[in-house]
């Protein structure tokens, strides 16, 4: 089956709309999120919704995005060198979610759908493009390429451990039905992916990650992305819910403002997203809407032995296989 992009259009849109309406319920109902239509000149353009100074949620970005170019970015071919001179199309939801209470984990998701077009070739090209090794023709050189890709993870501050088992549990129903293997290929590659290489932790408790995936074929590769897509509100409310209303002073709330650090630190240093979105003309408000509205920087702080946020890199920041727990 070939990939119907209008298909992917159209469910990507109502997942803003469903996950918006659900953390605004959440948040009380009392602020609503701003949308922001945009275009971009290089071709394709948004919809970014922002919710901010919630009663629960201090920030709350979910992003739509649909744009499209004549020739990939240099980030985007370092490791695909046959995408160089593709004309492309990316369609995605992303979405990062900053609580106000330190005992409200942040959570990152994001769904996302790549098209590149088979490359223009001049009639001199011919004759030396599109060739294996051994000299054959390689028909998929002139052929389109597709993939999806996305996941969800969770960053908490104060963990729980039935919070974790719970998230993660979610995250193994949402691939089961599409195959044993992919929850733990998946939670392995975002254990990986979201992980600080410059200050050796992870960023949290991890998730889902898949990216270049195709190898069920269009039609259940985008069931699959569809079930990622759904399970991140069942996944994250509950958690919400629980620990929303849980009392905080000034330490909690000085200790998410300096782990929060850490996210930042990681969207712009290591995230391809950023990466390609800034390198391919995107349009910097919505990328950087990922970024928390408050953080502070510490000089090698170190918390106290034993204290609840020593626990945090104690007992939460390890990979360790929550769902079988």
């Amino acid at each position: 089956m070939s990939p119907d992009l209008a298909a992917v259009r159209s469910y990507l849109l109502n997942l803003q709309d469903s996950i918006c309406a659900a953390l605004a319920e959440e948040d009380g109902g009392g602020q609503a999120f701003r949308t922001d239509e945009w275009t971009r000149a290089e071709g394709g353009g948004g919809r970014t919704r922002l919710l901010a100074d919630g009663a629960v949620f201090e920030k709350a970005g979910v992003a739509f995005s649909h744009v499209r170019g004549s020739r990939l970015p240099q980030s985007a071919t370092a490791h695909r060198p046959g995408l160089a001179g593709r004309s492309w199309e990316a369609l995605g939801v992303s979405l990062v979610i900053h609580p106000l209470n330190p005992y409200v984990p942040t959570s990152h998701a994001n769904v996302r759908f790549f098209w590149a077009n088979p490359p223009a070739v001049t009639p001199a090209e011919t004759a030396s493009s599109g060739r294996t090794d051994d000299g054959a023709a390689d028909p998929s050189a002139s052929e389109p390429v597709w993939w999806f890709g996305g996941g969800f993870d969770l960053t908490p501050y104060y963990g729980f451990e039935n919070d974790a088992r719970a998230w993660h549990r979610t995250a193994r129903a949402a691939v089961a039905p599409f195959g044993d293997g992919l929850y733990p290929r998946f939670k392995r590659a975002c254990d990986d992916y979201f992980f600080l290489k410059h200050r050796g932790e992870p960023r949290g408790i991890g998730g889902l990650f898949f990216d270049d995936f195709n190898e069920l074929g269009f039609e259940q590769s985008f069931a699959l992305v569809r079930s990622v897509g759904d399970a991140f509100v069942p996944a994250y409310r509950p958690i919400v819910a629980r620990r929303k209303r849980t009392p905080y002073g000034e330490r909690e709330r000085q200790f998410q403002l300096y782990r929060r650090g850490r996210y930042v630190e990681f969207n712009l240093v290591w995230d391809r997203g950023t990466h390609f979105g800034l390198q391919s003309g995107g349009r910097t408000e919505s990328i950087l809407m990922s970024l928390p509205p408050l953080v502070r920087w510490d000089y090698e702080w170190k918390p106290d032995p034993g204290s609840p946020e020593a626990r945090l890199y104690d007992v939460f920041l390890h990979p360790r296989d929550w769902a079988d727990e």
